[in-house]
């Protein structure tokens, strides 16, 4: 048998010495349909789709934003209106979701990139990209669970495998740094991924350049509290450098109903469920401030408005639901939006910054382009500035609650103005499973297992590992 294998290796050689003396064997290990390396395109294109649809779905299993700033109420199922987050491993399921199949595409991109043959600035400018695009989804993380592991979390390939937890200030004083070194790497006369991959901007780094110093701003002003001298010198940096200017600039993921579809309709149309309804607390807002975008986001049921009551079971039949405003194919994931933006320089305004005009203004425009970006008319809108006017002496109040209307279905950018400015009021439910409105997402149960060590000294240092656990920056 041993003699019969030598003769069969011997005619194998033998016929590709004949048939082609450019070949080895080497090639039969190649797949000339499936590259071995995958372009930093296709990386970016994934980590995108995955970032974005996870931030954005509606379901239980994952953030549960949008109960944690009770926009949404439950009809079947109330564990997560009563804030349960053990059941179905939601820490768990999202980490997972941000670190391995966000962050680690992009980190994995950045290294396919440096062989990839570019003029000097398109690289530079495919790099910023895909470094922003990264740090978006940082601020995520830091900003759902506090200190994370972050300096030494993708190294694995140097078998780095129980990272140890970064503060999160030292973080955020990270991801300013590396935020300016991108944006100063940036070539606005340039392309950056116009050959596809890039499927947010499409290459364009005017609009990257606005979207990374948008992300300065959310930082900045989590800082305000805590470190204002750097929350102001960062704000007002990133202002005059150019944030998002316009609806066209919003960061936002648009689904094409095809090989992409919206989670929120896959949550509450495809799954064929009636699991959610707009809370109470959404509606009788918005009805005592009459306000025009009802008619746009929700049905009635009678002629009447009527929301879900957080945290009990709400019959479906005899609650608004939501429009297909929110529940098409292809309606867009919207993750910092013009209108977010807008009330942030209200904000910063009001906290004394120089933002190049006044929180009134701001607060103005950011209701404006809300209404805009709803088809709301401009007669409606100025009645509805008129009738909830800004109040400088209660600014947070009428900074936070309007944002929190405005950013509906928008669960973490709600949640970062919600914690920050204190507004609007939630009320922990009679049946929760904690003693408070949830201000953190507690980690990740496999932490516990795999990097033990690491998770419990995380945990000891910001005072124990809850859901109720404030953030370092949300210090009212």
């Amino acid at each position: 048998m041993k003699k019969f294998s030598n003769i069969l290796i011997a005619g194998v050689l033998a016929a590709f010495s004949l048939t082609s003396c450019e070949r080895d064997l080497t090639s039969l290990n190649e797949d000339p349909k499936h590259p071995s390396v995958l372009q930093s395109k296709s990386l970016l294109a994934t980590g995108q789709y995955q970032s974005s649809y996870y931030m954005f779905t509606g379901s239980v299993n994952f953030n549960n934003y949008r109960f944690f700033v009770q926009q949404w109420a439950e009809t079947t199922y109330i564990d997560e209106t009563n804030y349960d987050l053990v059941t179905r491993n939601q820490p768990r399921n999202n980490w997972n979701r941000m670190y391995v199949y966000s962050l680690n595409n992009f980190e994995q991109a950045k290294k396919n990139l440096a062989s990839e043959a570019n003029t000097p600035a398109v690289q530079n400018n495919k790099w910023a990209t895909l470094e922003i695009s990264q740090l978006f989804v940082w601020e995520n993380i830091v900003d759902t669970y506090g200190d994370v592991p972050y300096f030494n979390a993708l190294n694995a390939d140097e078998g780095q495998f129980a990272p140890k937890y970064d503060d999160a200030k030292t973080i955020y004083t990270d991801l300013l740094s590396r935020i300016n070194a991108a944006i100063a790497k940036i070539d606005v006369s340039d392309s950056g991924y116009e050959d596809g991959g890039d499927l947010i901007y499409s290459g364009d780094m005017t609009k990257w350049k606005h979207f990374a110093n948008s992300i300065k701003l959310r930082l900045a002003l989590n800082l305000a509290d805590v470190d204002p001298t750097t929350s102001k010198a960062a704000a007002e940096s990133a202002i005059a450098s150019g944030v998002i200017a316009s609806e066209d600039e919003s960061y936002k993921f648009v689904f094409d109903k095809g090989t992409f579809t919206n989670p929120i309709f896959d949550d509450l149309v495809a799954s064929g469920r009636n699991d959610f309804v707009p809370s109470e607390l959404v509606i009788n807002t918005m009805k005592a401030n009459n306000d025009p975008r009802l008619a746009v986001w929700f049905t009635t049921v009678g002629g009447a408005y009527v929301g879900g009551k957080f945290g009990s079971k709400n019959a479906f039949g005899s609650r608004s639901h939501m429009k297909d405003f929110f529940l098409g194919k292809d309606a867009p994931a919207s993750l910092l939006s013009y209108t977010e933006v807008l009330f942030m320089e209200a904000e910063a305004a009001a906290r004394g910054y120089n933002v190049g005009g006044s929180a009134q203004t701001f607060y103005d425009e950011a209701i404006t382009a809300s209404m805009l970006e709803n088809g709301v008319s401009t007669a409606n809108t100025a009645a509805y500035l008129a009738a909830n006017p800004y109040n400088a002496a209660t600014w947070q109040k009428s900074i936070g609650t309007q944002a929190w209307v405005s950013l509906f279905n928008r669960g973490f950018a709600a949640w970062n103005f919600s914690r920050r400015l204190d507004y609007p009021t939630f009320v922990n439910p009679p049946n929760s499973k904690i003693e408070g409105v949830p201000v953190r997402m507690p980690y990740s149960d496999q932490e516990y297992v795999l990097n033990g060590t690491n998770v419990r000294a995380a945990a000891s240092k910001i005072g124990g590992d809850k859901a109720v656990t404030k953030l370092f920056w949300d210090i009212h």
